[in-house]
C-alpha cells in the first residue's frame, strides 16, 4: 500500500497526532520503543527535523522518552503539565460560571457512591475528611483561610473515590475556585459556618450509607453558587 505523504501545512503537528495514533493503536506502554526518527520520517513522507519537533512536542508532556543509543520509547506522562495547559485554557476561553458548575457537580456528586464505598472499607478516610471539617469550622472568620480549606475538602472528596483517573478532571476544574472565590469572600461569618456544617453533613450521611441525603446536600451547597457574576 502506497505511504501517503502529509500535506505541507501544519506538519508538527499532524505528525504529533499519526504518533499518537500509532500509541494508541498498537496499545504501547510506558518503556515501549517507537520507530525511530528516520524511520517516521519515511513513513510520514516528512523530513526527520519535522519529526523531531513533533517529539520534542510530546516529550514536555512525557509521552515520548528520548535517550542516545535507546532511541524513542513511551514515557510517563506529565499530569501536572497536562493539568496547567487545560486548567489555563478553562481560565481564558469565557466558560460560563453556568458550565463550570454543572461539571464540577457532574465530578462530584458522581464520585460519591465510590467515596462511601471507600469509607467502609478504610475507616481512616471519614477521619480525614471529618478533620478538614474541623479546619473550616475554626476558620470561618477568616475567609482566605476558609476558601483554602474549602477548596482542599472538595479535593479530599473526590480523591476518597479512589477514582484515580477521575482526579485529573477535579484538578482541572480547581478553576471553578477561582472564578467564585471572590463571592465567598464576601459571605458573612454566619455563611461560611453553614457552609461548614453542610460540609461535615455530607460526609456524615456518607459514612452512614445514606448515599441519596449526602448527594442532595452536596448539589445543594453547590447550586447554591448559581447565578453568581463573578
Amino acid at each position: 500500500m502506497a505511504k501517503k505523504a502529509i500535506e505541507r501545512s501544519n506538519l508538527s503537528d499532524v505528525v504529533v497526532s499519526r504518533i499518537k495514533d500509532l500509541i494508541l493503536n498498537n496499545s504501547l506502554k510506558s518503556g515501549d520503543r517507537l520507530p525511530t526518527e528516520q524511520e517516521m520520517a519515511d513513513e510520514y513522507g516528512v523530513s526527520r527535523l519535522c519529526v523531531r519537533e513533533a517529539t520534542k512536542a510530546l516529550s514536555f508532556f512525557g509521552i515520548i522518552d528520548s535517550a542516545p543509543r535507546r532511541g524513542l520509547t513511551i514515557g510517563q506522562v506529565n499530569m501536572d503539565k497536562i493539568t496547567e495547559i487545560i486548567s489555563f485554557h478553562l481560565a481564558i476561553e469565557g466558560y460560563s460560571n453556568e458550565l463550570l458548575l454543572k461539571s464540577r457537580m457532574v465530578v462530584e456528586i458522581g464520585s460519591l457512591q465510590y467515596v462511601m464505598e471507600a469509607m467502609r472499607e478504610e475507616p481512616a478516610l471519614y477521619n480525614d475528611l471529618i478533620s478538614v471539617c474541623d479546619e473550616l469550622e475554626k476558620h470561618i472568620k477568616d475567609p482566605d483561610r476558609y476558601v483554602q480549606l474549602d477548596n482542599e475538602f472538595h479535593s479530599l472528596l473526590v480523591k476518597t473515590s479512589k477514582l484515580e483517573p477521575l482526579f485529573t478532571f477535579n484538578d482541572i476544574l480547581q478553576i471553578f475556585f477561582v472564578r467564585f472565590r471572590k463571592n465567598v469572600l464576601k459571605h458573612s461569618s454566619k455563611q461560611l459556618a453553614e457552609g461548614a456544617r453542610m460540609h461535615r453533613t455530607i460526609v456524615e450521611a456518607l459514612h452512614e450509607g445514606n448515599l441519596v441525603e449526602g448527594e442532595k446536600i452536596l448539589r445543594y451547597h453547590l447550586e447554591a453558587h448559581k447565578g453568581i457574576t463573578v
